[in-house]
C-alpha cells in the first residue's frame, strides 16, 4: 500500500474535495461538514489545520475525535474495501474520500453522515 499519502499536505488535497463537490453541484460547506463529522474538528479548527499545512498524518493525529460512526463507513475506494483496510491511518483516509466520493454522487448528507 503506497504510504506517500500520509506526507502528502491535507491543504494540498482539501482543493480537489471542493472541486470534485462542486463539479457535482455540492458545496464547500457541505465538503466542510463531512470532514467535521469524520474528525471532529470544526470550522475554526479545520481552518487551522488548512493554514498550517498539517500532512494527513498530523491532520489525522490532531483530530479531536474520530466518529463513532465511522466504522459505518463501508465499500470499495481506490480497489480497497475501507472496512478490511489494516492500518488505522490509511483506513481514515481512505473513509474520508469515500464519504467526498458520495457527496458528489449526490447521496442526501444525513446518509452520508450515517444518522
Amino acid at each position: 500500500m503506497n504510504t506517500r499519502i500520509f506526507t502528502t499536505s491535507f491543504a494540498g488535497v482539501y482543493p480537489f474535495y471542493v472541486q470534485k463537490a462542486e463539479k457535482k453541484g455540492r458545496t464547500k460547506t457541505e465538503v466542510d461538514a463531512v470532514i467535521c463529522w469524520l474528525t471532529g474538528y470544526n470550522q475554526q479548527t479545520l481552518r487551522q489545520q488548512i493554514d498550517n499545512n498539517s500532512d494527513f498524518e498530523t491532520f489525522f493525529a490532531q483530530a479531536p475525535q474520530i466518529n463513532p460512526n465511522a466504522s459505518k463507513i463501508t465499500g470499495t475506494i481506490c480497489g480497497y474495501r475501507v472496512e478490511e483496510i489494516e492500518d488505522k491511518l490509511m483506513q481514515n483516509i481512505r473513509r474520508l474520500d469515500k464519504l467526498i466520493d458520495e457527496l458528489a454522487k449526490g447521496k442526501p448528507m444525513e446518509k452520508i453522515l450515517r444518522k
